[in-house]
């Protein structure tokens, strides 16, 4: 149950599809002098360091960030936190979203998330003093917060879908989310599987929030076998600009060979 551990992943393709997007959302909320609230109910260790052997291993961000860095210009805010990480832990470090928010986010803006993995948790902590890290479970975290203070914000939910029930359960979680956060954005990744294991959360999820988006990008398997063939993200109340944003993403990824 507590098995995954992002460090095998980070930096792959699904990283810079969530990633550039989130950094992108957040940058549009601190466009205005008002406070945000931030939470993340799946958050991992926040930093972590490409050359690892875990990450070696798979090779994902060989595949991943090394071949797509380029497509972000320095003004971006996904170039902007890849160049602080590096700058801060070196070459070979990657920002997770918990770091990305706190890169992107103000003083001001609270930011509070959750991991439940007791490794994970600790990683966590200390790489991010500034920030409420909880050692619990995310969606009941994210039960007891809505709505938050300041009521402006984003929810960000990036389970590892270890956890097969996931697939059944999210959409009665945001359901309630939503009616209980009126103003906040909600957005939820999630993989795009050979086996179809995400159809029928999408059918619900549309079903339940149609003026949502949901934007999709497909890739080859990391390696022979891998179920994972593209990377999902489903937007509640999305970001006045952020469909076009996605929309020059989705054409970098379909130029990959």
């Amino acid at each position: 149950m507590l098995s995954y551990q992002h460090i095998y992943h980070a930096g792959n393709l699904a990283d810079v599809h969530k990633h550039s997007l989130l950094a992108w959302m957040l940058d549009y909320l601190t466009a205005k002098d008002k406070p945000v609230s931030y939470i993340e109910t799946h958050g991992g260790r926040a930093l972590y360091h490409l050359d690892a052997p875990e990450a070696l291993k798979t090779g994902e961000a060989a595949q991943g960030i090394a071949r797509t860095r380029h497509w972000f210009p320095d003004a971006h805010p996904y170039a902007k936190s890849l160049a602080e990480t590096c700058g801060i832990a070196g070459e070979t470090a990657y920002p997770g979203s918990p770091l990305i928010a706190t890169q992107r986010l103000r003083d001001t803006d609270t930011i509070t998330i959750a991991e439940l993995h007791p490794q994970e948790h600790n990683a966590l902590e200390l790489a991010l003093p500034t920030a409420i890290c909880r050692n619990m479970n995310g969606f009941d975290m994210a039960h007891g917060m809505v709505p938050p203070t300041p009521r402006r914000g984003l929810m960000l939910i990036d389970p590892s879908f270890e956890i097969k029930d996931d697939y059944d359960t999210i959409p009665g979680h945001i359901k309630k989310y939503v009616r209980a956060w009126n103003v906040g954005i909600i957005a939820l990744w999630y993989p795009l599987l050979t086996s179809g294991a995400h159809h029928n959360m999408l059918k619900s999820l549309e079903k339940d929030h149609p003026d949502a988006l949901r934007h999709e990008v497909r890739f080859a398997p990391a390696r022979p076998g891998h179920g994972m063939i593209g990377s999902g993200l489903f937007v509640i109340r999305p970001p006045f600009g952020l469909a076009a944003e996605a929309a020059k993403l989705k054409n970098r990824f379909d130029q990959l060979k």
